[in-house]
């Protein structure tokens, strides 16, 4: 098991770390982290945070590796955003920003995450408080008739 390890400040140890974002980690833990990105080297730290997480290598080689085989890889329904710690992405725009499935799986799924969002609460909106339901009426039960002839025709 590595270490939590992955803030040190020396240019070699910035160069072999991988930054791996729009990670889902409500389902994915440290030990599948590591599990994954083991192939592609000694592992001497690996830290998970809401959402991202850090793989230190031991040498710049296997995080170069890493990226290269990992950049774009679904896991638990995400598509994972990988890159070297010290080098951010050229075209990477503002934190947050949600990525059009046009961008994840090519123009042939030219959706919109916010236009598909917004259509679904059209469709599907729900009152933020439902009103109770009406006042049952009472049911008028019969009583048992009893039949006071003996004919019973």
């Amino acid at each position: 098991m590595a270490s939590n390890v992955t803030n040190k400040t020396d240019p070699r140890s910035m160069n072999s770390r991988v930054f791996i974002g729009n990670l889902n980690t409500l389902v994915v833990k440290k030990s599948d982290v590591e599990a994954i990105f083991s192939k592609y080297g000694k592992i001497v730290g690996c830290s998970v945070h809401k959402g991202f997480a850090f793989v230190q290598y031991v040498n710049e080689r296997n995080a170069w590796a890493a990226v290269a085989g990992e950049d774009g890889r679904m896991i638990a329904g995400q598509v994972l955003d990988i890159n070297l710690a010290a080098e951010p992405k050229v075209n990477r725009g503002k934190a947050g920003v949600k990525r059009s499935a046009a961008e994840m799986y090519g123009s042939s799924f030219d959706l919109d995450y916010d236009f598909q969002r917004d259509y679904y609460d059209r469709m599907y909106s729900y009152p933020a408080r439902v009103p109770p339901p009406p006042p049952i009426a009472r049911a008028v039960v019969p009583s048992k008739c009893q039949c006071v002839s003996g004919n019973t025709s």
